[in-house]
């Protein structure tokens, strides 16, 4: 099963709400803002030679209502508000991505 992957945890958090659902905040483009999301639990098991991806990604349509990209209410939005955006991650020592996993010692091997 080369290449094979499999979803294992997907969430949808919009990114103007990543301090608070009562105040949204728009990103500024080039400016780079420290995001936590917290996924929740799952239990999976990863064996040797098993990867990892994370994805991220502006919009999950037709899951998830489309998003517009300009801080504008999507209930409103025009056809005319909709824009293309740019997503970095950043891995350089100042601005280092993580991604942490809780590990369970002791599972029973299949």
């Amino acid at each position: 099963m080369g290449g094979y992957q499999q979803l294992v945890r997907a969430e949808v958090m919009r990114g103007k709400f990543r301090d608070s659902f009562e105040k949204p905040s728009p990103f500024e483009p080039g400016k780079p803002v420290l995001v936590k999301f917290t996924l929740p639990d799952v239990a999976h098991t990863f064996r040797a030679g098993h990867r990892i991806v994370v994805q991220v990604q502006s919009s999950w349509f037709p899951l998830v209502d489309r998003n517009p990209q300009t801080f504008t209410d999507i209930a409103k939005a025009t056809e005319a508000d909709f824009h293309a955006a740019t997503h970095r991650v950043y891995r350089t020592p100042e601005m280092a991505s993580s991604l942490d996993v809780t590990l369970v010692r002791g599972a029973l091997p299949r």
